[in-house]
């Protein structure tokens, strides 16, 4: 007989819409919270059975039923958890855990993305109202002499509760779908849902669609259960082989995985394990580089496994995904305030069921526990890092340029992260060795060349402060202070000429030549005091020219400042820097180098220019002109400055430099090559007239 009872205990006149319009961004999310809800009975029940205080059958098998049904336009979740008595239902169903609807609404406005308030207002059974015109219980409790009990509610304050049919313990819950959203009755939807959402869910869910059907073949003598056949097949007349075709009932598919890889050991976990798990997961069928599994017991419950995937790419264009779950139950992809930012560029699970999923996404930054854990994973990929280098530095190596761009992108993201991983960051030199940041400063003894020249592995700079005494305490602690120069390059083919230089001297530089390179050494410096990056045509240092004596060079700063007149003229650029030096290559005329602090303020322009502010001609501020003074060209024109040849090799000089230093404009281009063919043909005119 059933019973008309009064309202829902609740504070409002109808909780129902603001439960549709608030509760979660994801209407879908109500399959994650009735599966859930049939996983905790089922959980309960077992739990009862090892306290002594229920016994389980012996072919009890814990499972989750969902049925879809598009004709009838329903779901159905059904748990053979531990049920419900009619007291239990007034309990834990018609009392909404409400000060009031418009409390809620003040509370949770403004927080429409925040899809993980589970299990802390008793809502997750009213999520089912979001889909739902109207919702069926029907319940049997484990308690002896319990009586079933039917429930069903239209979406209102009323319900109805009757003694009900069911006769197994545990719950099912009847969804009756609204037309918006029948969707989610097509299996194949309902598949993709629960897949998203519990495919890792400790108990096993097996989906189906009411009526469907399959033809299978089978041995005959094969035993089928009765109740699954429909049809048995006529064989056909020249069916010899002994087989029997039945139409049978299509048999529930099993979604889940109630073990996932996370919650075992790490050493009972092969490489083959870690690779099927990581494609399965995340449909990638490239291996991951490496892996992290992360299992923590105190002073948090914290599981899952890191994955680093080949990145050898600009940062700004990964995309990694960090699955965040609790207690097996998926809760959100890169939640930023568990997931350090610059992890995000991995791919990943992680299971923490300690996680304080009972407030908004919004207000986890502020809690405490959040951010331990949160440095608790950034300080085990570090540690993993680490220790690689340490260890298997042959082996880190092979990573390195894969995964480079998110160690350093971590660097700039997160100090302490930054702080464990500097002198385990490479550098790959001119021979393509890799080097730590202490290998590169260590200072090595100087060589010398052929003609007796001194010369340096690393720096210039660091040879100076070797070459000089320490006469005195004061002399030592200035040489302690000096800086210590790290050249580098940032394309190895407009550079050529500059790194030939280099490997003549003896030289040394890295490459460098990715966009998060920049930041990143500037905040190397930064943290790092006495350390300089310069790029290698930033300056020419010592060992690439020659030795010159004093009155040497105050004549060619003499020669100079002649010069500087004559190019300007010539190249109608008035307050161009012009230096005469004697090179060591005597086969290079011409040179540009551009001060290291003028190129990065030049870059960050550049930078602010992409983004839509405009900057017009930066100019060549901090730009020099070097010519060499042992170069028949720049002899040529310091012996004839006024004739049209020589403003030609002028012209040409300085487009010389500059091809060297960075590509041409198109217009530039043009004229260089146009200059070139002449410059040949006076060549071969002054052939013919020695003729």
């Amino acid at each position: 007989m059933t019973e008309k009872h009064g309202n829902l205990s609740i504070n409002s006149d109808n909780i129902f819409p603001v439960i549709k319009k608030w509760l979660y961004s994801d209407h879908d999310i109500f399959y994650r919270e009735l599966i859930s809800n049939g996983c905790d009975a089922i959980t309960k029940l077992k739990k009862l059975d090892m306290m002594g205080e229920y016994t389980l059958p012996d072919d009890y098998k814990a499972k989750i039923q969902v049925i879809c049904d598009p004709k009838a336009k329903t779901l159905k979740f059904i748990d053979n958890g531990l049920g419900m008595t009619a007291d239990e239902v007034e309990e834990y169903i018609n009392q909404i855990a409400f000060s009031g609807a418009s409390d809620f609404i003040s509370k949770y406005k403004d927080k429409a993305n925040d899809d993980q308030i589970i299990g802390h207002f008793g809502l997750g059974f009213y999520s089912a109202f979001m889909v739902a015109d109207e919702v069926h219980i029907d319940t049997l409790s484990y308690m002896s002499d319990a009586v079933p009990v039917h429930w069903e509610c239209d979406g209102g304050t009323e319900f109805s509760m009757s003694d009900g049919d069911r006769t197994e313990i545990g719950t099912e819950i009847t969804l009756f779908l609204n037309d918006d959203v029948l969707e989610f009755c097509n299996e194949y939807k309902a598949r993709e849902v629960i897949r998203k959402y519990c495919s890792f869910m400790p108990t096993e869910i097996y989906l189906s669609t009411k009526g469907t059907e399959q033809t299978e073949t089978i041995d005959k003598g094969e035993e089928l259960p009765t109740d699954e056949i429909v049809e048995t097949i006529a064989p056909k007349e020249d069916d010899k082989d002994g087989k029997i075709r039945l139409k049978i009932r299509k048999r529930p598919e099993l979604l889940n995985d109630t073990n996932p890889l996370w919650t075992r050991h790490p050493n009972d976990c092969s490489r083959e394990d870690y690779i099927d798990f990581y494609r399965k997961v995340f449909n990638d069928y490239k291996e991951p580089l490496f892996w992290i599994h992360l299992n923590m017991d105190y002073p948090f419950n914290l599981k899952g496994i890191l994955y680093f995937p080949k990145i050898n790419t600009e940062y700004e264009s990964i995309e990694g995904t960090i699955k965040l779950y609790n207690n097996q139950v998926f809760v959100a992809d890169n939640i930023k305030e568990v997931i350090p930012e610059f992890l995000m560029l991995l791919k990943g699970v992680l299971d923490c069921p300690d996680l304080p999923l009972n407030v908004s996404r919004s207000a986890l930054q502020n809690d405490g526990f959040v951010t331990k854990i949160s440095e608790y994973i950034t300080k085990k990929v570090a540690d993993k890092l680490s220790g690689m280098c340490k260890t298997d530095k042959e082996e880190y190596e092979k990573y390195w340029d894969d995964i480079s761009p998110f160690i350093k992108y971590g660097c700039l993201k997160d100090d302490k992260f930054c702080e464990k991983m500097t002198d385990y960051i490479l550098f790959k030199n001119l021979d393509g060795k890799y080097m730590t940041l202490p290998e590169c400063l260590e200072v090595k003894p100087i060589d010398t060349d052929e003609e007796g020249e001194a010369n340096s592995d690393i720096s210039d700079s660091v040879e100076a402060a070797e070459k000089q005494p320490e006469t005195d305490s004061s002399a030592a602690e200035e040489n302690e202070k000096k800086e210590k120069i790290i050249y580098y390059v940032t394309d190895e083919q407009q550079q050529s000429q500059y790194i030939n230089m280099f490997r003549k001297a003896k030289m040394d530089a890295v490459i460098l030549k990715t966009n998060i390179d920049q930041p990143f050494i500037s905040q190397l410096e930064s943290k790092n005091e006495g350390i300089r990056f310069m790029r290698i045509d930033a300056e020419l240092g010592d060992s690439l020219t020659g030795k010159t004596s004093k009155k040497e060079q105050e004549e060619l700063d003499r020669q100079a400042e002649e010069l500087s007149k004559v190019m300007a003229k010539a190249l109608k650029k008035e307050g161009l820097k012009v230096k005469l030096q004697k090179l060591k290559n005597k086969k290079i005329a011409s040179m540009i180098t551009l001060s290291e602090e003028s190129r990065r303020m030049q870059d960050m322009m550049k930078m602010y220019a992409m983004g839509g502010m405009g900057m017009g001609n930066f100019g060549s501020e901090g730009e020099t002109l070097i010519l060499n003074a042992g170069h028949p060209l720049v002899k040529a024109v310091m012996e004839d400055s006024e004739s049209d040849r020589s403003k030609l090799v002028c012209e040409q000089l300085y487009d010389l430099a500059r091809l060297a230093h960075a590509p041409l404009e198109a217009d530039e281009m043009t004229r260089f090559i146009t200059r070139s063919n002449d410059l040949l043909s006076m060549l071969l005119d002054d052939g013919k007239d020695k003729e």
